[in-house]
This record gives structure tokens, sequence and C-alpha cells, in this order.
């Protein structure tokens, strides 16, 4: 009840992209991580075609963040919002009423350019639209993301008893009333001009030495972030022999972010400057992982989980709070934009060293893929402790939080 009372505070806009993140992650998830099985199980394609089809759909995306944020710059949020949203229902339309080749990739590049516009767009209409709540805009953000990743893969399983057909036209069904409700509720803003072409715009962005720096010192967030869907669950599947135990990780994740993300966000908020709580954030993520390392059982993996929600609960909404003042306002979406281009890759690269681990850790050393992931989180706030103390994150944008000369660079 309380984070409902707390929406009402905001404006319509910022209420409607509140409920539109509860909405994109449950159909997300209530489709993705069930498309592999489908693929394979009930299409017969080999692994090497799966992994084409879902690494075009990751391709896309990530690769077309920097694109996403230049048209939210130049055309407005408020469009191309509403045209990722309508790219995703198309997208997942077609992985419903296609099976061959050609229109599984087609489905899976829409899908991943939908997801490449309206996500750096919804985040700078965000920032904007808060003013100087932002901390508290993105905290509210984060727990309607919470919720429907967890809303998602429930649904998904109830709808694969009928088949993935209709998993999939529910959950295209869900990305159009979204799009009808942001054409009908979002209203428009005057585009500022930034004064230079989009490889200008590109070039500024890139040039920003801190922000760059600051970009690739998140890669703990986002690495650590994606072991909800890879390390935890399959921890507490092997502590079980339960399926179904991965399950039980996202329930405890979700029930914490609805009880404490904005306690904690509040609190934090007048109590220091950001960068110091985003250290503190990526080091309990990164402790959150030790004690699976050396204790067996579910119940240190559930600690585990907990413990990585909660450090996602301290640094996440000042992370984006801080994106935003890099740069110039009329930049906002490239720098979004950017930001996920860097740190995605960067964290592509880190999941890719944590598979190894599990694979190496298979081999009698079940310890190393935790003992890794928990480096990461504190080599992360050692980076962003030490860009803090050059002073070469933004100075706090709110009023109330007394931040150290010199502390704003866009060096």
């Amino acid at each position: 009840m309380k984070t409902w009372r707390e929406m009402k505070r905001f404006p319509l806009a910022v209420r409607l992209l509140l409920v539109n993140q509860l909405g994109v992650n449950t159909g997300f998830y209530l489709l993705i991580p069930y498309l592999a099985t489908h693929l394979t199980e009930n299409l017969g394609l080999s692994a090497a075609v799966v992994g084409i089809v879902l690494g075009v759909r990751n391709l896309s995306q990530q690769g077309l963040f920097i694109i996403g944020g230049s048209a939210s710059d130049r055309l407005g949020a408020r469009g191309v919002i509403i045209a990722g949203c309508a790219l995703r229902t198309l997208g997942f339309a077609l992985f419903a009423l296609g099976d061959g080749l050609a229109v599984l990739l087609a489905a899976s590049v829409l899908s991943g350019v939908a997801g490449a516009l309206f996500n750096p767009a919804v985040r700078a209409y965000l920032a904007q639209e808060a003013g100087e709540d932002k901390a508290e805009a993105f905290a509210l953000f984060n727990v309607f993301a919470t919720t429907g990743a967890l809303i998602g893969p429930l649904l998904g399983s109830a709808l694969l008893l009928v088949d993935f057909r209709t998993s999939a036209l529910t959950a295209a069904a869900i990305f159009a009333v979204l799009t009808v409700a942001q054409a009908l509720v979002l209203p428009a803003r005057k585009v500022e001009p930034s004064g230079s072409g989009v490889l200008g715009d590109w070039r500024e962005v890139l040039g920003n030495r801190a922000f760059l720096a600051f970009a690739l010192a998140m890669v703990g967030m986002f690495t650590l972030e994606n072991q909800l869907y890879l390390l935890l669950p399959d921890g507490a599947r092997e502590a079980t022999g339960w399926d179904g135990a991965a399950g039980i990780v996202f329930l405890v994740g979700t029930v914490a972010n609805l009880t404490l993300q904005l306690r904690i966000t509040r609190s934090l908020k007048t109590r220091g400057s950001r960068g110091r709580w985003i250290a503190l954030g990526l080091t309990v993520m990164g402790l959150a992982f030790l004690p699976s390392a050396f204790l067996p059982g579910v119940v240190p993996v559930l600690a585990g989980a907990l413990l990585l929600y909660i450090g996602v609960m301290v640094a996440q909404p000042f992370v984006m709070e801080l994106i935003p003042g890099f740069g110039r306002p009329e930049l906002t979406g490239t720098y979004f934009g950017i930001f996920y281009v860097v740190s995605g890759v960067a964290a592509a690269l880190g999941n890719t060293v944590v598979g190894w681990a599990m694979d190496t850790g298979e081999q009698g050393a079940a310890w190393l893929p935790w003992v890794c992931c928990a480096l990461f989180g504190l080599a992360s706030a050692l980076g962003v402790a030490w860009l803090h103390r050059l002073g070469a994150l933004p100075a706090s944008p709110a009023p109330d939080v007394p931040a150290p000369a010199g502390q704003r660079s866009r060096a």
C-alpha cells in the first residue's frame, strides 16, 4: 500500500511509466525464459540454431541502445517509447505465428530493437519528469520491475500448460495495451536541440572520461544481477534437487523489494553522497556470494539472494540518478544509451567468466563461481569508491545533501 501512496506523489506520466515497467517485465519474462525450450522441444531446432536466434535478439538490443538513446534526445522520449512497445508487440506476435527460421529471426530482431528503443527512452523520460525526486522514482521503478520479473515466469509457466502460442500472444497483448496507454496518456515534451549532429553527440559522451570510467565500474552490478537467472537458481536447484526452488529466489527478492526499497533509498538519500552508497551496494552484492562458496545447502543460497537484492536496492536508484548528471540535459537519452552499451558489453564478458567458472567448478571446485562473483562485486565497489574519491562523480542533485566542492566533473 505504501508503494501505491508513494506513486501518487508523482505526475501521471511517471505513474504510467512505473506501471509500464511492471507490464514490460511481465510480458518479457512470460515469454523469453521459455523460448529456448520451445525452439528445441516443440520446433526441433538444433542447439546451434537456437543460439543464433537468441543471440540475434540479445545483439539487436545491446548493440542498439545508443540508437534508442539518441532517438530519445532528438525525436522525444514519448515517441520512442511508443515505437519500442509497438515493435515488441509485433515481435512477440511473430514468435506465436511463425515457425520458420526467417520468421523467428525477424521476431528476435524486432523484439531486440524494441528493447533498445524504449529502455533508454523510458529512463530518460523518468529522469526528466521526476525532477529532484529521481532517486525515489527509480526506486519505485526497481520495485515494479522486480515484481514484473516474478509475475512473468509464473504466468508463463501457467500459460505453457495450454501451449507456447498462447503464452506468446498473451505477451504480445500486454505490449499492445501498453502501447495504446502510452499513446493516450504520455504527454509530448518539447525537444531541445543538442546543437550538434548525432555523431557529435556521441563524441561528446564518449569523450567524457569520468562517465566512461563509471560505466565500466558498473560491470559488477550488471554481471551480478544476471546471476539471479543463472548461478543463484542453479545453486538453489542443486541444493534442493527441485527445479521449482529457483522460483523461491525471485520470491525472496520481490518481497524484500516491495517492503524495503523505498525505505532504503529515502534513508540513504539524506545521509551522504551517492558515490559512497553505490560503492556500499556493490560491496553487499559481492559479499552475497560468499555464503554459498563455503557453506552447503539452500539457506546460504537464499541468504545470498536476499543480500544481492539489498545491494541492488542500495545502489541502483542512485546509479540511475547520477547518469544524467554527467552531461547536458539535452543528451540524457544518449548518456543512458551509451551507459547500457558499455556496461552491457562488459557484463557480457563478465558472464562469460562466470560461466567458465561454473563449468570448471564442476570438477571439484564448487566454490569457484561464487568467489568469482564476489570478486566482481568488490572490484566494482573499489572502482566507484576511487571515482568518488577523485571527485569524478556528479554532485548530488538533491538540495538536502551537501556535496564537496569540485565533486562534479565532466572531464
